[in-house]
């Protein structure tokens, strides 16, 4: 009888570190993948509400251009002298933008 009582209680040990175990997967995943994705999510919401008038910018495209004029989620990018398109917003690059800005 006091075998068996012995044996329960070292299956239920065993469980507790499977527990942990996962426990200990889900919180590096949380750390490793999804934080650092939450923070890039946040500096291009930043990024995005903060470009005005006159910044040169990058859309995911590659075409480079100066904002001429913002409204609402579009913006108006000057090409070169008069020749301007209109894009959305979230086509800007936040990444190229800051490596154009870098190499000038």
């Amino acid at each position: 009888m006091k075998l068996w009582i012995l044996l329960q209680a070292e299956g239920g040990a065993g469980i507790m570190g499977q527990v942990f175990l996962f426990g200990s997967i889900i919180l590096i995943m949380y750390f490793f993948m999804i934080r650092p994705q939450q923070k890039k999510q946040k500096e291009t919401k930043n990024f995005l509400e903060s470009i005005k008038k006159g910044d040169s910018v990058v859309t995911i495209g590659g075409i480079h251009g100066k904002i001429y004029s913002i409204d609402g989620d579009t913006l108006t990018l000057e090409l070169d002298k008069g020749f301007k398109i209109k894009v959305e917003k979230s086509a800007v690059s936040t990444d190229f933008t800051k490596k154009a800005i870098g190499t000038k």
